[in-house]
């Protein structure tokens, strides 16, 4: 009876204890220069101050146990402590004042730095402790959730960095050593996932040209029983094919893969659990890197708007203005015929429209044979080019040439580009140009640089009123401009 009494006593004790949101631990960083919000919970009606140096705000929980306080924006500093009060006490240790990135996407963003290029040395390199890591767990929701499943805070380094994304590690790095500022880097991404999956359901329920995303889902959990027991024994017999090669002494086989694990592809699903929690905490950016698993025949002509109404929902959610949303552009390679990769790099070109974003072409640094590109380095650098710019204003080319327009001359085109001084060829002449008359049928074409325009002919078309580059999968291409970085792939009409 007595032993009861007690445990009855501790869970009072743990159910009046206040507590602080997932996204609060030691080591984090909280966002410069924007109001500071901390928020948890605690018993209903109990008195929570928070105190970050010389700044004290307090509140009262509501009928639900919810408490949430501003302070006031400061300056990059650290480290500091936060200290939540109440019927107990929480002190966070080691917390920067900096800039906060959200990475999200699929694989690509996902890849970790112990599968890129120089993993070995990059790893043990990575002793940066104003480079700070979040990782939300990979989880999926019917509904939008108020807390996102963590891992806490870290600083990076060699015990802390090999299984963190590439591409966001290698970015931070970058922006760490030319803004000389904390970086925080909140990583929530999951391989293989679809553009609606992190799309709020009330976007996608808004708009009636997403219905036939709706519908696919639709069909895939009318079958999804059928999917669950082949997916079964697809797992059962990799599990013996394992087995059957510790017992030979061989390298055992990769785990399979498929898509819509643990729902994974559920419309709204990672957006109410991976991203609507992060939503209260303030930050400088957004980093996307996705695009593969939308370039199917079914899906890549939805795309272009799809994603410029993802990025408006974000940045509505987080309620602090436009935000700069930078983005990886799809690499080049071998898609196979019932994919449309070229529709989706020009999808994702025609996104620059929207205010304060950013593109990182990448179809010069793909891998033809893996989907999974292992130099994340350049394409971290090419992401702090465009954060350079658009984000932290700086006066420095942060883009390959971008097509603007096109127009017929005489039996040619000439094809203007923004982004284009000191326009050249890298390794010889242009490669990558194709050119079509009234009949619609493209040939390749030469191409000849002028200035900061391209000159596209072919003797076989006598009246071009087409052209196009880059406009393959896989292409063969070398348009860039004086900073070396690579045009992106398009077409001048269709």
């Amino acid at each position: 009876m007595k032993r009861i009494l007690v445990l009855c006593l501790n869970a009072a004790a743990l159910q009046g204890a206040i507590t602080l949101s997932s996204l609060f631990s030691d080591h984090m960083v909280i966002q410069r220069d924007l109001p500071v919000h901390v928020w948890g919970k605690a018993n209903p009606g109990e008195r929570v101050t928070v105190r970050i140096g010389a700044a004290e705000r307090s509140t009262a929980a509501g009928e639900r146990g919810l408490w949430s306080v501003h302070l006031p924006p400061m300056a990059a500093s650290g480290p500091i402590e936060i200290t939540a009060q109440g019927a107990n006490s929480i002190t966070l240790r080691d917390v920067l004042v900096g800039d906060i990135w959200v990475g999200s996407g699929q694989s690509n963003m996902e890849m970790a730095v112990e599968s890129s290029n120089n993993a070995g040395a990059e790893i043990a390199g990575a002793d940066q402790p104003r480079i700070r890591l979040l990782t939300v767990k990979r989880v999926a929701s019917q509904y939008p959730r108020s807390e996102a499943e963590t891992e806490g805070w870290a600083a990076a380094a060699p015990a802390t960095i090999p299984k963190f994304s590439a591409a966001m590690y290698f970015f931070a790095r970058h922006i760490q050593d030319t803004q000389k500022v904390p970086i925080g880097l909140i990583h929530s991404s999951w391989g293989g996932t679809l553009i609606e999956a992190w799309m709020s359901m009330d976007t996608l329920s808004s708009d009636a040209s997403f219905m036939p995303v709706l519908a696919l889902w639709s069909k895939t959990m009318n079958n999804f029983e059928d999917w669950q027991w082949r997916w079964d024994r697809t797992l059962e017999q990799w599990r013996q094919d394992v087995d059957e090669a510790k017992r030979k002494g061989v390298a055992a086989p990769g785990r399979p893969w498929t898509g819509n694990q643990e729902n994974s592809g559920m419309p709204g699903g990672l957006y109410n659990a991976m991203i609507a929690p992060l939503t209260p905490f303030p930050i400088r950016g957004v980093l996307w890197y996705q695009g593969e698993s939308n370039a199917g025949v079914d899906r890549a002509h939805l795309y272009e708007h799809m994603f410029e109404r993802m990025i408006r929902d974000w940045r509505a959610a987080w309620g602090i203005g436009d935000f700069p949303f930078l983005f990886v552009q799809l690499a080049n390679w071998k898609a196979g015929p019932v994919n449309r990769w070229p529709e989706l790099r020009e999808a994702q070109m025609k996104t620059l429209g929207a205010a304060k974003t950013g593109m990182a072409v990448a179809i010069d640094i793909g891998d033809e044979k893996d989907i999974h590109p292992k130099n994340k380095q350049e394409v971290g650098r090419r992401l702090a080019l465009a954060a350079r710019a658009v984000a932290y204003g700086e006066g420095i080319e942060y883009s390959g040439p971008i097509y603007r327009t096109a127009a017929g001359e005489g039996a040619a085109m000439r094809v203007w580009f923004d982004h284009a001084t000191g326009l050249r060829a890298a390794g010889g002449s242009v490669e990558g140009f194709e050119i079509a008359g009234a009949d619609g049928k493209f040939v390749p074409a030469t191409a000849t640089i002028d200035g900061t325009t391209v000159l596209v002919a072919s003797a076989s078309v006598e009246k071009p009123t087409q052209t196009r580059y880059a406009w393959l999968d896989n292409p063969k291409c070398n348009l860039e401009n004086g900073d070396g970085l690579p045009a992106s792939p398009f077409r001048s009409s269709h």
